[in-house]
């Protein structure tokens, strides 16, 4: 089968864990035969993709794409796509995100001319007017795979009227569509009317860099995170990107709280973000400086150490559709903390969950995880074995099962 897959990001070019997950959900699916041309807006090298066709959309560089506010709402423009052109000659701050789209639209309208995929797959919304322009005017399926929505990345509510639109259509449109979790279901459900047996769940798996890699600690990376362990500090960590969508201004109000009781605690920041300016003046402010440490953007070996000297792993987020951090940390042998808001909840059983306002009970979790080693053991091992039960082979048979059946209706 010829799917003409549609993502923003794919490693080592990625700012998060929607270009992990098409990644991976990619490979699973070429290893079952599927023959994959995934489109990416920028251009450069993928030299460890040898099982499907990885093609640019424009001649941008990648990093462009990061500061674009693809995922702040706040940030997009609210233009009309077909009145946008990218000049010949660009730099970053001269490109806007519509811009980028227009050049994504484009150049999927000029594969479509020549190449006629049995099904498009398109991934959130910054492709889904490709895939829209791909069902209209080519007549060719849709699958809609949904990561994150408008109301996820604003927080729970409001978020920017032209992102709501772009989803509605892709939505409506669709022939299928994949959510990462039950909650996501839902609310797809629920905010745009969509009906349930139209919308399958496919959680996600973890990378299998991390499954299959040789990984050893490297103790030059994080040397006063080791001298304080030795010490008898719990490291408490968080991993992402620093919005409003993470709740981590509650989690910092929650570790001032569990602090008071037990100063030997760290709290490891791993990531950047809007709010980091603010997040370090409230560190300041709650008097807690000293026990928090923010560690900027990191990503491989740094980002495995992270997860490696880390004790208790914390996703503190409003609304997380699914939350592949989670399974990082498990796989290191982090106890987990995680919001009732979290996708990655509904399969992480062996957690402490709490609402992502509750201050307080957060606060009381960390308390009784540092200060019981049996229930740190108990925690560990269940989720452990609840990671593994979850693999992108799975989630590329289902997958596939569902491309036939779009398929078989069409014929």
């Amino acid at each position: 089968m010829k799917i003409l897959m549609l993502g923003w990001e794919l490693p080592p070019h990625n700012s998060g864990g929607l270009g992990v997950a098409c990644l991976n959900l990619s490979r699973a699916l070429a290893r079952r035969g599927a023959d994959i041309d995934f489109v990416v807006p920028y251009s450069a090298a993928h030299p460890e993709i040898d099982f499907m066709r990885v093609l640019s959309a424009s001649k941008l560089d990648p990093l462009f794409r990061f500061g674009l506010g693809a995922y702040d709402s706040e940030k997009v423009e609210e233009l009309l796509l077909p009145d946008i052109k990218i000049p010949d000659a660009v730099s970053g701050d001269q490109v806007s995100i519509r811009m980028i789209q227009k050049s994504y639209v484009n150049f999927v309208e000029k594969y479509l001319m020549e190449y006629k995929p049995d099904l498009v797959h398109a991934h959130d919304w910054l492709t889904f007017e490709a895939g829209i322009l791909a069902k209209k005017n080519f007549g060719i399926p849709l699958v809609a795979h949904v990561h994150a929505t408008e109301f996820d990345r604003a927080g729970g509510g409001g978020g920017n009227p032209l992102v709501h639109a772009i989803e509605y259509e892709g939505l409506t449109l669709a022939d299928k569509i994949f959510a990462v979790s039950e909650a996501t279901k839902t609310l797809i459900h629920e905010k745009y009317s969509i009906p349930l047996d139209k919308i399958d769940v496919l959680y996600n798996s973890l990378d299998e860099g991390f499954l299959r890699s040789v990984y050893r600690l490297d103790t030059g990376n994080y040397r006063y995170l080791e001298s304080l362990k030795a010490r008898g500090y719990t490291i408490v960590s968080t991993v992402g990107r620093f919005t409003i969508q993470k709740g981590l201004t509650h989690f910092l109000h929650a570790a001032a709280k569990a602090l008071r009781k037990n100063p030997k605690l760290l709290f490891l920041f791993a990531g950047d973000g809007e709010e980091k300016p603010e997040l370090i003046a409230l560190a300041a402010e709650l008097g807690i400086s000293k026990n928090v440490l923010f560690t900027g953007f990191v990503r491989g070996q740094q980002l495995r150490d992270v997860y490696a000297l880390s004790d208790i792993f914390v996703m503190s987020s409003i609304s997380e559709p699914f939350g592949l951090t989670a399974l990082e940390a498990a796989h290191h042998g982090d106890v987990l903390i995680l919001t009732k808001q979290s996708g990655v909840s509904e399969v992480l059983r062996s957690s402490f969950r709490y609402d992502f306002w509750d201050e307080d009970k957060l606060a009381n979790e960390i308390l009784a995880i540092a200060g019981s080693s049996s229930l740190r053991d108990t925690l560990r091992s269940g989720v452990q074995s609840e990671y593994r039960q979850i693999s992108w082979a799975d989630v590329a048979r289902k997958c596939l099962e569902e491309y036939n059946k779009i398929n078989h209706k069409r014929n």
